[in-house]
């Protein structure tokens, strides 16, 4: 995501590389790039000359200690001012009341329907709330029947009544039902339009009203730039929400609704939404958000997503034959398990900094993993087990059975036997230290 405006951020910053100290030359030439590059993503221009005379304040006359270049410390100060544009610090989701009640609003297209049914799932597994979704989209019987199968995909109740014509009604009967069955979050999708209308604002503002939600989240299809920002705006005059949503960040996303929505409806953003996948919804960190974009990865999320998977038994057995220099195939499928449970390849290595930039133009997807799973699949349990048995004919036959041909089987083999000789000198350093790396 962002590739585009981090691209011409790096540029930006190669204005000072080989700088011995930061001046109001260097400094404005530094920060008309800036603000081109953020024009160009979708950023509305007032926010962005804003945003970088802070820059240029903050960065003229500011000494650069022996330890980093000019390029280092406007980066640094690049990144502090886009974080706070993005509202400093994350925003916590008030899941106050009982039960409490959570409405969901948006342009028709902007991903509403599938956020419902994600964040459905987030309170569940990552708060341990027993939610109930609600089909309010009196219009679109489609919209109904795409909710009862994500409902089904998470294994969430969804409330609906198709005949009724009345949302505040439906509504209404949906939260008695939540109190009976003792649910403690109601999570309420409502009906979106193809434009803004009086129709379609008046019903969402009436069930506010009828309901008084704790959470009024708004749905921005990020890929839209400054039209989301301007319809988000419009949609705040009248439901005075209390957060924003930003879906789609897997497309061609330029920026700008990320970058400046904060600012113009005052509204932190909650959460940030990928994919179609129901686990692929994520808690807006401005900082991260400001690191990733300028290339300086987000380490703190990877380890997140990697402890989500993390089997503390089977980690310690996994120590322990590494420590014993017995890492086998067996163990190495198990490890390819645990990765792809963390999430999308591609997104994940662009976590690691340095790394996004180097990857950005490969191909990397959900499927990289297949061909190897492929060959230790067409191993036998003793060929797992003790890779130094297989020798040619074994390897012809593993080769065969797998679809693949010999020189790539080769290949594998020799990458996982220079990964254990890697593991051998780990072995020299203090592996409870590395395993207990990001815990808290």
């Amino acid at each position: 995501m962002f590739e585009s405006l981090s691209d011409k951020l790096d540029s930006a910053f190669k204005n000072l590389k080989g700088q011995g100290r930061i001046t109001e030359l260097n400094v404005a030439s530094t920060v008309k790039e800036i603000r081109r590059a953020l024009v160009d993503a979708d950023v509305n221009y007032k926010i962005a000359k804003d945003f970088t005379d802070s820059i240029k304040e903050k960065a003229t006359g500011e000494k650069v200690i022996n330890s980093i270049s000019p390029g280092q410390l406007m980066v640094k100060i690049v990144k502090d001012e886009l974080t706070e544009l993005m509202g400093g610090s994350e925003a916590e989701l008030d899941l106050s009341g009982n039960p409490a009640i959570i409405l969901i609003a948006g342009l028709q297209g902007s991903g509403k329907t599938t956020f419902s049914g994600k964040l459905a799932n987030y309170i569940k597994t990552k708060k341990g709330k027993s939610p109930l979704l609600v089909a309010a989209d009196i219009y679109r019987p489609a919209a109904i029947e795409q909710l009862k199968i994500l409902g089904e995909q998470i294994n969430v109740e969804v409330y609906s009544e198709p005949e009724n014509k009345d949302a505040v009604a439906i509504v209404q009967n949906a939260i008695k039902e939540a109190k009976s069955k003792n649910k403690n979050v109601v999570i309420i999708d409502t009906a979106g339009r193809l434009a803004i209308d009086e129709v379609m604002m008046t019903e969402v503002a009436n069930i506010k009203n009828a309901v008084s939600p704790k959470e009024i989240l708004f749905v921005v299809d990020s890929m839209t730039g400054q039209d989301a920002v301007n319809t988000a705006a419009a949609f705040n005059q009248r439901l005075d929400y209390s957060g924003v949503v930003l879906t789609k960040l897997d497309g061609d996303t330029r920026g700008g609704a990320a970058i400046s929505i904060k600012s113009t409806v005052n509204k932190p953003i909650k959460f940030v939404s990928s994919g179609e996948k129901m686990d692929t919804l994520d808690v807006f960190y401005p900082e991260r958000m400001a690191q990733r974009i300028l290339g300086m990865g987000d380490i703190v999320s990877l380890v997140e997503k990697a402890q989500e998977q993390f089997d503390e038994v089977q980690a310690a057995k996994l120590e322990k034959r590494i420590r014993k220099n017995q890492f086998d195939f067996e163990d190495f499928k198990t490890q390819l398990q645990q990765i792809k449970k963390m999430g999308n390849l591609k997104d994940l290595m662009g976590m690691i900094p340095g790394v996004g930039k180097q990857i950005k133009d490969i191909d990397i997807n959900d499927d990289s993993f297949k061909g190897i799973e492929a060959m230790i699949n067409s191993m036998t349990v003793e060929e797992r087990r003790n890779p130094d048995i297989i020798n040619p004919s074994r390897k012809q036959r593993i080769a065969a059975g797998s679809g693949k041909d010999l020189a790539e089987l080769n290949q594998f083999i020799k990458q996982f036997d220079q990964m254990k000789n890697m593991m051998k000198m780990m072995n020299k350093m203090p592996m409870g230290k590395l395993a207990g790396m990001g815990k808290k």
